[in-house]
């Protein structure tokens, strides 16, 4: 059963494309299966392989990850990956049964991203330049770079030095399936970046070679989790009441360039999103904030 798992994964990193982070979520939602799987089987004395695998127990799966009280989006992600996971046995010919066939995923209701208002950003952004050190000067081009972009956080830490073109005030990011894209740079951020490849990158490195664009203060490429935790602590100086991750200043980037007028269709080049259906969720997000300075400005009379 290991090995179909394996043969699925090299599937979706080498002919899909699918990146580290998207591939280790489906490696974990398979291993939970699996290690279901297995339990079940061993006490219908059933042989542990995928072709023993019935719609009755896929359905036990499920009950089984509601009643651990696993958020809706959560147990629909896990189910989907099952379903991939089951036609690209049927397509190797190691099962000839799909339990999953016709088997509806889980209903999931789409939240909106909840943005932040430039206020906020303001605050956030200020927070770095209150500190003059190497770390903080690489804090404050994360953030500029990362609201003016509007960049994933996983492509900003996977940014290489080379990939910046300060004079030309763009950056190349590579998003989901290694597709690139080319972002301009508000001035303000090629300004901050400009500062830290100068003034501060130097001073972190160890490594000559090292291709990273930020980098920790082992001189290592920083991960998404170290970000997370530098956001964090930002946000924390700024007295920020919202819960703000690093996908916040992604929706807020694009929240506030359509409240300023920007066409949805430049916003979706600009995000990476391969349908604007997914870029039309900010438009929801726009109307609600003019019906709320609409209804401030003309209260109703009671």
């Amino acid at each position: 059963m290991e090995q179909g798992i394996k043969n699925f994964l090299n599937y979706l990193a080498i002919e899909k494309g699918f990146s580290a982070n998207t591939i280790a979520a489906y490696e974990n939602d398979l291993n939970q299966f699996q290690a279901f799987t297995k339990a079940q089987l061993s006490e219908k004395r059933s042989p542990h392989r995928w072709s023993a695998v019935d719609r009755p127990l896929v359905l036990s799966f499920i009950l089984h990850l509601k009643e651990r009280n696993y958020a809706p989006a959560t147990v629909a992600r896990k189910v989907a990956a099952v379903k991939s996971f089951f036609n690209f046995l049927m397509g190797e010919d190691e099962v000839h049964l799909n339990p999953m066939e016709s088997l509806s995923s889980p209903k999931v209701g789409k939240s909106l991203p909840k943005p932040i208002s430039i206020h906020e950003v303001d605050e956030l952004l200020e927070q770095p330049s209150k500190r003059s050190t190497p770390e903080a000067r690489r804090d404050k081009a994360m953030l500029e770079l990362l609201y003016a972009t509007g960049m994933r956080v996983t492509e900003l830490v996977s940014l290489d030095v080379n990939h910046v073109e300060l004079q030309g005030g763009y950056v190349r990011c590579f998003g989901k399936g290694s597709k690139e894209r080319i972002i301009p740079m508000h001035p303000q951020a090629v300004q901050s970046v400009s500062e830290y490849l100068d003034e501060a990158r130097s001073q972190l490195v160890r490594n000559n070679n090292e291709d990273a664009l930020f980098v920790n203060r082992r001189g290592d490429r920083l991960t998404r989790q170290g970000f997370w935790l530098i956001l964090k602590s930002y946000c924390k100086a700024a007295n920020l009441d919202s819960v703000i991750t690093p996908h916040t200043l992604r929706h807020s980037f694009a929240t506030h360039m359509l409240n300023g007028g920007a066409d949805l269709r430049s916003v979706q080049e600009l995000l990476g999103h391969a349908n604007i259906s997914t870029t039309q969720v900010y438009t929801h997000l726009t109307t609600d904030h003019v019906r709320e300075v609409y209804e401030k400005a003309h209260p109703r009379s009671k």
